[in-house]
């Protein structure tokens, strides 16, 4: 039996999956019975909302994140040869700046056929609403805890943006969001535009794109909540 691994969209907040997924998810979600997800709680909450309320204890969940060791993800993979699953993160979508990134590498390697979605991207949809070159970009993840490091990191990606016309796309932990902006507007030329897009997709969504002398003109707190910085020199 040729076996598939299915890369299923989670939406970015509380969203009711039927408005935010298109209709063919649910369709498979509802055919599989084995689950890699990133955490076990929120993948249950989604699949519930998902339509499998009453099926969730008849489901197989086994968490894959970054605690999770190359041997375990070497298991299941032992686990996918055997049958179709399902491949989710916590929010958005799997694989991308997600630790599921190796399992679907793996599956390559094993001729079982990769299946991806269509479904929400933080990512993509802060770009695209950010006013920045869509053409040439680059996701850059996380940047360093330390603040030394992280501004050395910062002066090195703005440097790129201005050498390649390169729009920057970074992401952090919620609560170093206003740590990360302080740097940002501490390293960065003065003409240099950075978005803020926070709370993506829910009613309180923020979406701003200013240069930096405008945000250290009107300075922001953005607090613990989900954001993606947009950079551009």
């Amino acid at each position: 039996m040729k076996s598939r691994l299915h890369l299923i969209p989670v939406p970015l907040g509380g969203d009711d999956p039927q408005e935010v997924l298109p209709a063919p998810i649910f369709e498979v979600l509802g055919s599989l019975k084995l689950f890699f997800v990133e955490e076990l709680r929120t993948a249950r909450r989604f699949l519930s909302k998902a339509g499998l309320k009453g099926e969730i204890d008849n489901l197989t969940l086994y968490e894959l994140n970054e605690h999770t060791t190359r041997e375990q993800i070497e298991g299941y993979l032992k686990l996918l040869k055997q049958q179709e699953a399902g491949l989710l993160s916590e929010a958005g979508l799997p694989a991308v700046a997600d630790p599921g990134t190796l399992l679907v590498k793996l599956a390559h390697q094993n001729e079982i056929e990769v299946v991806p979605y269509v479904g929400p991207s933080s990512l993509m949809m802060a770009l695209m609403s950010s006013g920045m070159n869509g053409q040439c970009f680059a996701f850059v993840g996380y940047l360093p805890v330390k603040s030394k490091e992280r501004k050395a990191r910062i002066e090195q990606i703005e440097k790129i943006s201005r050498q390649m016309q390169q729009t920057q796309i970074v992401i952090e932990t919620p609560y170093r969001n206003d740590a990360l902006m302080e740097d940002l507007l501490a390293c960065c030329k003065d003409s240099t535009t950075i978005c803020v897009a926070a709370d993506l997709t829910l009613p309180q969504q923020y979406i701003r794109t200013r240069t930096v002398a405008d945000w250290k003109n009107s300075p922001i707190t953005i607090g613990k909540r989900p954001c993606v910085f947009v950079i551009q020199a």
